[in-house]
């Protein structure tokens, strides 16, 4: 076997967020890697076309920041599921601020605390969430998605020595810039505030990033991958930067 890739045969894996953008890469990267992927989002077509193309075996229509069905057993859970909306902090009102929490933070712990007991039976579980280098530093005028990111961070933090010595570890990965629908988002955002053409609008994200691009969703989901497989087993409750060295 090829020591560089995870031995995850036959795993169970669940992957929230993964009709698109860094979940379905991540879905990928797990299915490649042997893991039995259950795909978890709101939308039942592209989770439909991810089981088809082979990204994932089954799949779950679900809304996090809503009421869960029964989740199936895993051993490895990709908290990906996400959303991003921006607005100065004296315009960001209690539905937007409730909205980013929802999904960003809130629905990821409901949805660990729906496979956590498995896996601590078991004691063998990775977690790991997606969160953001806006878990790490400030950004101007997304004030509810930092606080929510930064809160995912904290929940893994802190869940990760609650299961330290039980078998299971819990970690983030933080993207930068990512080519995702919610970056698309924020391009038109940009394009239609200012008036400037969508090479403009891009350069005002892609100059966050030192290497000066965006970061891809391979590249999110090798972090992934990484924390999941036996070679991570004593990294827990860490945050990976996947951001070209941004600061």
């Amino acid at each position: 076997m090829d020591q560089g890739s995870p031995a995850l045969d036959g795993l169970p894996a669940l992957v929230t967020g993964g009709g698109s953008g860094i979940g379905l890469a991540c879905a990928w990267a797990l299915s490649a890697a042997g893991a039995e992927v259950t795909v978890l989002g709101r939308r039942e077509a592209p989770l439909r076309a991810a089981v088809e193309a082979g990204a994932a075996a089954g799949y779950v229509v679900a809304d996090v920041a809503g009421e869960l069905p029964p989740l199936p057993r895993c051993a490895l859970l990709v908290n990906a599921a996400g959303a991003a909306e921006s607005a100065p902090f004296l315009k960001t009102d209690a539905e937007l601020w409730a909205r980013m929490l929802a999904v960003n933070l809130t629905g990821a712990a409901a949805v660990i605390r729906a496979v956590l007991p498995a896996m601590l039976e078991a004691r063998q579980g990775r977690i790991v969430n997606i969160a953001s280098t806006a878990a790490l530093k400030g950004y101007p005028y997304v004030a509810a998605y930092a606080a929510a990111k930064h809160g995912l961070l904290g929940l893994t933090r802190a869940l990760a020595l609650e299961v330290a010595g039980r078998g299971v570890t819990v970690n983030c990965v933080c993207p930068g810039f990512t080519e995702t629908e919610i970056v698309a988002e924020s391009i038109a955002r940009i394009m239609a505030r200012t008036g400037r053409g969508e090479a403009e609008a891009r350069a005002e994200l892609t100059r966050h990033n030192p290497q000066g691009r965006l970061v891809r969703p391979e590249e999110v989901a090798a972090a992934v991958l990484y924390l999941c497989g036996p070679g991570a087993a004593a990294v827990n409750g860490v945050a990976l930067p996947v951001a070209g060295g941004e600061a």
